[in-house]
């Protein structure tokens, strides 16, 4: 495990912060079932961190450019949100506990996400976690997407910290090779995605959950 200083955090949010990922893909199931195409939440495994124009791209190439996306985001979201009113958006183990020992530290925070603003400031706020971040970055506030450093970067700006200083806490392959060309510290804390053999080359560390992320900074201090 590569020990560098740590003077912010920036967070991904699906998957790394709220465990949303599973529900998503059962919402393609569905909607992918309503629309006739069967079931489509395995697609997820080669989308995680990208945002909604790369993703589109993606299901036009593998299903024809006439692939209804509109209607398919339409339906899957609907689907998303009835799962979620019945049964709330659970967060992943260690959220609150890395969130309120970060503050107390004083190290600053922030969110770099491929969800819309929408979709990432009121998950933020439902979960009462939102004043926690200087700055959330989304994917329609940047012109590429993950892997493409942008995000990252902006992140990092608008921390004013230089990115080498920062922590990037990822579940996504797509997700830490953003973070790594932004040169960051980066860390995977495993979601669907559990083998890291692709990325091992630029990881700084694997941790199993949010809780062990904390613990191993503070041993750091």
């Amino acid at each position: 495990m590569n020990r560098r200083e740590i003077l912010g955090v920036v967070f991904d949010m699906d998957g790394l912060m709220f465990d949303s990922e599973r529900i998503v893909q059962y919402s393609w199931n569905i909607a992918g079932e309503r629309m006739g195409y069967g079931p489509l939440g395995d697609h997820i495994y080669h989308t995680l961190g990208l945002n909604r124009k790369t993703r589109e791209e993606y299901f036009k190439n593998k299903y024809g450019r006439n692939f209804p996306f509109e209607r398919f985001q339409e339906l899957y979201r609907s689907v998303f949100q009835e799962y979620v009113r019945a049964n709330g958006l659970p967060t992943k183990k260690g959220l609150h506990e890395l969130l309120d020992f970060l503050r107390k530290e004083q190290i600053p925070m922030a969110v770099a996400t491929s969800s819309s603003q929408e979709h990432a400031v009121g998950n933020l706020k439902k979960e009462g976690i939102r004043e926690y971040f200087q700055t959330v970055i989304t994917g329609n506030m940047v012109s590429r997407a993950k892997p493409d450093p942008e995000i990252y970067l902006k992140a990092c700006q608008g921390l004013k910290l230089p990115p080498s200083k920062v922590l990037a806490l990822e579940d996504s392959y797509n997700g830490l090779r953003s973070a790594h060309q932004a040169g960051m510290i980066t860390v995977m804390v495993p979601d669907l995605l559990k083998d890291s053999s692709c990325v091992e080359d630029i990881l700084d560390g694997k941790m199993d959950s949010l809780l062990e992320v904390r613990d191993w900074i503070a041993s750091m201090r």
